[in-house]
């Protein structure tokens, strides 16, 4: 009963706040003699700390620095200068004589002893002579340039009516063709009864299929004109044509490399195509011109030759005049015979051979040698 008491007094000196709190039962000593209850340890919490950012190290940035190393293309040195006694190429014709002329140019440009001479007319033929007259002006020019080689590149502007001194002849009649092969043997005639050597250049096909079909007829006309006075017929056609005979305008240039030969109308040249023409007269043109046409050929003539070192008159008494002597001259050596045909000199020191042959003995070998078998030699390290 005082037990009960006790705690209901208790209970009612203790705050609300404390008396709706959970109380630890205490023993009756405590009770009794009123010690204080031992108090409970208080948990506090550690403050947060925000949370220590370690700065990130930085990324490496691995640069890659690319070096273009540009080497510089070899100076390509320029063309030696024309001897002044070159022989000249002379190239007549249309527009096509005008490319075949460039492209040689750039095939000769290392000849020093050839130069080309182009006298072209783009809309020139056989046919209007109203336009360009040909066999007037070729006379010209020959007695004007004195070519070594004159290169012909006609037809190509000639597909249309021809006017004669009796009629009109349409393209392509059997008359027409007729009359147009007595004015290509007239203007050969004109080169070659100079005695110039003649090269008749074919034309090439075209992207027409009717202009093509044309072509073919005319340089069959060239062909045999030029065959018969005694020149020479150059076929390009083969390089301006794929392997079933068709029209490219693209193709392989004289390196063998896949270039554009022809322009988009399919009839102009390009600078590959210029070239390629040039190419196939090279070999031709070389044959008749000789060493003229070779690459760095060097003749001295009037123009070019070196200074001559004159000797004073004081020096002039000391010159030794000798006769030429000619390569082939069999005492250019000092004899005529084989090693001066005089007896070699005696050796004061006999040779192995000499040794054998007059005692029978034959030297000994050096020591350490192979050969060597005297008796406790040893070979040399």
């Amino acid at each position: 009963m005082a037990v009960a008491v006790a705690t209901a007094m208790l209970m009612s000196w203790m705050p609300p706040a404390v008396a709706q709190e959970r109380v630890e039962r205490r023993t009756l000593l405590q009770l009794l003699f009123g010690r204080p209850a031992p108090r409970q340890p208080e948990y506090r919490r550690a403050p947060i700390r925000p949370p220590v950012r370690v700065p990130r190290a930085a990324k490496k940035t691995s640069s890659s620095v690319t070096t273009i190393t540009t080497t510089r293309a070899p100076e390509v040195p320029p063309p030696p200068p024309k001897l002044g006694s070159a022989q000249k190429i002379l190239v007549v014709g249309d527009f096509l004589a005008g490319g075949i002329g460039e492209g040689l140019i750039e095939a000769f440009a290392n000849a020093p002893g050839t130069t080309i001479e182009i006298r072209s007319n783009g809309s020139s033929g056989l046919v209007r002579d109203d336009y360009y007259n040909w066999p007037a002006e070729l006379p010209v020019l020959l007695d004007e340039i004195k070519p070594a080689l004159v290169v012909v590149e006609l037809g190509a502007n000639d597909r249309q009516q021809m006017t004669t001194t009796s009629a009109r002849e349409k393209f392509p009649t059997d008359a027409w063709f007729a009359e147009y092969e007595k004015r290509v043997n007239a203007f050969a005639h004109l080169v070659v009864d100079r005695d110039i050597p003649l090269l008749w250049v074919g034309i090439p096909p075209f992207k027409s299929a009717g202009m093509t079909a044309d072509v073919i007829k005319l340089n069959e006309v060239f062909r045999s004109t030029a065959e018969k006075v005694g020149g020479e017929f150059i076929d390009i056609w083969d390089g301006f044509v794929d392997q079933d005979g068709r029209f490219v305008l693209t193709g392989s240039d004289i390196n063998g490399q896949q270039v554009r030969l022809r322009g988009s109308d399919g009839i102009n040249l390009t600078a590959a195509g210029k070239r390629k023409i040039a190419f196939y007269l090279e070999k031709p043109a070389r044959r008749h011109l000789g060493d003229m046409a070779s690459p760095g050929l060097l003749r001295l003539d009037a123009d070019n030759l070196p200074e001559l070192i004159s000797l004073p008159p004081s020096e002039m008494r000391n010159v030794v005049r000798t006769q030429p002597i000619g390569l082939t001259d069999p005492a250019l050596d000092g004899s005529a015979e084989l090693l001066g045909a005089g007896p070699l000199a005696a050796s004061p020191i006999p040779s192995p051979r000499d040794q054998l042959v007059q005692t029978g003995i034959l030297p000994l070998a050096p020591t350490g040698r192979v050969d060597d078998y005297q008796i406790g030699s040893k070979p040399q390290p």
